[in-house]
Parts: C-alpha cells; structure tokens; sequence
C-alpha cells in the first residue's frame, strides 16, 4: 500500500488549524491565530479566505515540509445547504455555492476554498467530510409546526460521529449497534441522537439549548417582536443569535471558566445563567431519550466545556439516570477528518461528487 500524506485544514472563529497526517501518524499540528481586528473588516466569511490560506502556506514553508509528498488535502465542511454524511470530492460548484449561497455564515466554509487552491497547485484532490450541515435525520424530526420554517441538520456531526466511535471501541461494541445521545460543547452546544450509527435528531443552537455564544431556540412572539421592533438590522438581529447570544449576552463572556470564578466568588446572576444553561442542556438529553423511547445505551459530552467539573457534575444530577454518562474533553475534528479521507483513498468508502442539486431534501406534499 503507498504512502497517505494528508494535510488537514480546519478554521475556526479567530484561528486556523492545520495538521498534517502521514500514514495515519499525526507528524504536525499548529493553531495559526487571527486577531478579531483583521477578521473584522471581511464581510463574508468566505472573503477570510485568502487571508488564512496565505498563514496555512507560510506554516509549510516555515517548518519546510516538502508538499510535493501531500497525497489529498482533508477540508471541514462549510455552510453548504444539506448534504449528505460521508465525504466528498470539493469542486468549483462547491466553492460557487460556499461563497454565494451559503447556509450561513461561519468561517469553516474557507476550508475548502483553502484546500483545492493548493490541492491544484500540488495536482491532487481535495475533501471535505461529515460537514456541518449533514443530514440524515428521521422525517418526525423535522416536522416543526409552521411549514414556512424548516429545521435544518446543523451541529458538531464530525467530532460526535468520531467520538461515538471511540466510546464504542471502548465499550467492545459497534458504534452502528448503539442508540447515544451526543453533547458537543463549545462556543455552540449541540446534542444528537445517533441511532444506529445515523444521526436521526438534533438539537442545534438553533432550536435546543443557549451556550456561551447562541440563544438557541427562542420564544417565537418574543423573537417577532424584536424582529419587527425596527431597531435592528438583520444583521444585527442575526448576532445576537449566533455570536452575541446565550452567556455573551447575559454576563459579557463567553470564557466559561470565567463564569465559573465568578459564581466562586458569589456571583448570583452568573450563577442562575450558568445553571439554567446546563437545565437547557438536561432537558435537550431529555427530549432525545423520548425520542429514543427511553433506551439509550450511553451519553457522551465532548467538547471544551467537558473539562469543567462544574458543568458535569450538574448536568450528571439531571440525566444520568437516563444511562451513563462518558466524558471525551476536547475534539476530535483533525483526526475525524484525516481519518474519513484515508478511508475513502484507501477505497473503503467513496467520496461524492458535488453538485448543487444533490441535497437532502424533505418535501411533506410529495411524500414518496
């Protein structure tokens, strides 16, 4: 078997990471910082891009790795409209939509405008898999009571499906033998029921908890009547959900660690918020253990906010009675992403060609 080099590209909100992954060995890692200043003054996330691709190629030439041994380039998914589980093969109409028609703004989307820039200067391919917006959920889920609004498939799907599979190993079964419920903690907190090994419900920041920087699901006359208050921008308006929300908003901080001094230090607003943001959390793990009809084998909280002993041990008092609950800290995304791209060049799987068209879609009046 020849050799698989992978250089995986993973940008976050004010940092890029890279790694680079030989033969399944993990030989560099490097977060590449970008100042909150300089990403202001894009527009688009996507308008990010050349900027991050710019520090990703000065880290190569910096360490003087020779990119001409790169086999594939590994991409995060971006703010594509639903797409399928699995990995696919990025391309110009990829690119096109990502930077046109997104789903959303977030700076994962630059990955892939990163990745196949240097992956056609090296005459090789580039990838993304399990992308943010994969969508394998059951046709109950969707279902949201107002037809003109869609629940879209949104959370941390890369890291959780890796960390599933970790936590199976462990337990010397199959992850497609399980029924667990996933919390990804973050600046985001996302929950999945993974049935199976498919992700048959989510609850996203968009429907489910708040977390350090999101609101989550809000009440809906509330929300109209800020909407339509005309003091706010969309833009505006759509900050205060995604970025400025959840802890931001209430106590100016999205650093948990400093939420949890000052609660230390008899701080009862930080206190009540801090709380009623791990209830949102117990009662998301609820609503997935209905969904589940109670039988769930396992719950597993990943993610940074996994580390505090706060956190867990409220959130432990709330559901573990449910089934037991397994702590994995941090993320697995550059593994996950190094991992699903060797399989696919190692053709265990095969990546999809994107187009456009080719989305997840759930039609309620055309029911096959």
């Amino acid at each position: 078997m020849s050799d698989i080099n992978l250089l995986v590209i993973n940008p976050g909100s004010t940092s890029t990471k890279i790694s680079i992954f030989e033969n399944g060995v993990e030989v560099q890692r490097k977060e590449l910082s970008h100042s909150v200043e300089e990403l202001a003054a894009y527009k688009k996330a996507t308008d990010q891009a050349p900027l991050r691709g710019k520090a990703v190629e000065a880290f190569l030439e910096e360490i003087g790795y020779d990119t001409g041994k790169l086999t594939a380039i590994a991409c995060r998914g971006g703010s594509l409209p639903a797409i399928h589980m699995g990995a696919y093969e990025v391309n110009d109409e990829m690119i096109d939509v990502l930077c046109n028609r997104p789903s959303g703004q977030h700076a994962s989307s630059c990955a892939a405008i990163i990745g196949l820039d240097i992956a056609r200067k090296l005459g090789i391919k580039a990838y993304i898999y399990d992308g943010n917006t994969a969508d394998e959920m059951h046709d109950l889920a969707r279902i949201t009571g107002c037809p003109l609004v869609k629940k879209w498939s949104m959370g941390h799907f890369l890291n959780t499906k890796a960390v599933g599979r970790v936590y199976a190993a462990e337990q010397g079964k199959r992850y497609e033998d399980l029924t667990l419920i996933i919390v990804h903690t973050g600046g985001g907190i996302s929950i999945g029921l993974h049935v199976n090994g498919v992700i048959v419900d989510v609850c996203s920041d968009e429907d489910g908890t708040f977390s350090p920087e999101r609101s989550g699901g809000l009440p809906s006359i509330g929300w109209a009547t800020v909407c339509y208050s005309g003091k706010y921008t969309f833009e505006e308006a759509s900050a205060m959900v995604r970025g400025k929300g959840g802890l931001t908003a209430y106590l100016g901080t999205n650093d948990v660690r400093e939420v949890e001094r000052r609660i230390a230090a008899g701080d009862k607003k930080a206190k009540l918020v801090y709380d009623a943001m791990i209830y949102k959390v117990s009662k998301c793990i609820g609503q997935l253990a209905t969904a589940a009809f109670g039988k769930v084998d396992g719950i597993i909280v990943t993610g940074g906010i996994a580390r505090s002993e706060y956190f867990i041990n409220t959130l432990k008092s709330r559901v573990e009675w449910i089934a037991p609950v397994w702590l994995k800290p941090g993320e697995m995304e550059m593994e996950a992403l190094a991992a699903g791209v060797t399989r696919v060049l190692n053709g265990e799987e095969e990546a999809r060609i994107y187009y456009e068209d080719d989305t997840v879609n759930f039609d309620l009046d055309n029911l096959d």
